[in-house]
């Protein structure tokens, strides 16, 4: 996993990917995903642009970029049918803060596939137990969602809240884990 700074010239490349879960906007420079998120392409591109990346769209890009987001592509469409259970395709965290960095970075770690704990108990492992709120937030920010799996977090008593998909999304993802993981049902 990479946290470069971002160079000045540095281009990504992106793309618009319909799942199970709905509408993913991939983005990928040439050798690391820098983003999987829900929403619109034009707010996923601006966000890159403020962090200083330059945008593409695929068919225009460079093989390279195109190539990470095919690998990207094939991961979800696997894990989406419980045929993996992680991601080595390689990322880039530039488009998160400091903060939303290692708290996302430790979600893999903390938090293992058909597993979930509370934004508390993950501000408990990052040494922040007053922290859940800003926990919650660095994870509605996370730029690689599905990918680093902030939707196994969550509330209190295993309620299911703040999951930048929705709530139907994040009932999917912990659904097909908990029926694929070992210890499922």
């Amino acid at each position: 996993m990479r946290t470069s700074d971002i160079p000045g010239d540095t281009t990504a490349a992106f793309a618009v990917y319909p799942t199970t879960l709905g509408r993913l906007v991939l983005a990928a420079t040439t050798d690391s995903l820098v983003m999987c998120c829900y929403g619109t392409l034009e707010d996923a591109v601006a966000r890159a642009t403020r962090s200083g990346l330059r945008t593409v769209e695929e068919e225009h890009a460079d093989p390279a970029p195109r190539k990470v987001l095919q690998e990207a592509r094939t991961h979800l469409d696997a894990y989406l049918v419980g045929a993996r259970r992680d991601f080595t395709v390689p990322v880039d965290l530039r488009l998160a803060t400091p903060f939303s960095r290692r708290t996302v970075m430790a979600l893999d770690a903390f938090v293992p596939y058909g597993h979930t704990a509370t934004y508390a108990q993950l501000a408990e492992a990052l040494e922040r137990p007053r922290a859940g709120r800003a926990v919650g937030k660095a994870l509605g920010a996370n730029p690689l969602c599905v990918v680093l799996p902030c939707h196994r977090i969550v509330g209190s008593g295993g309620s299911l809240n703040g999951y930048a998909g929705g709530l139907a999304a994040k009932r999917f993802l912990l659904g097909l884990e908990a029926q694929n993981s070992p210890t499922g049902p």
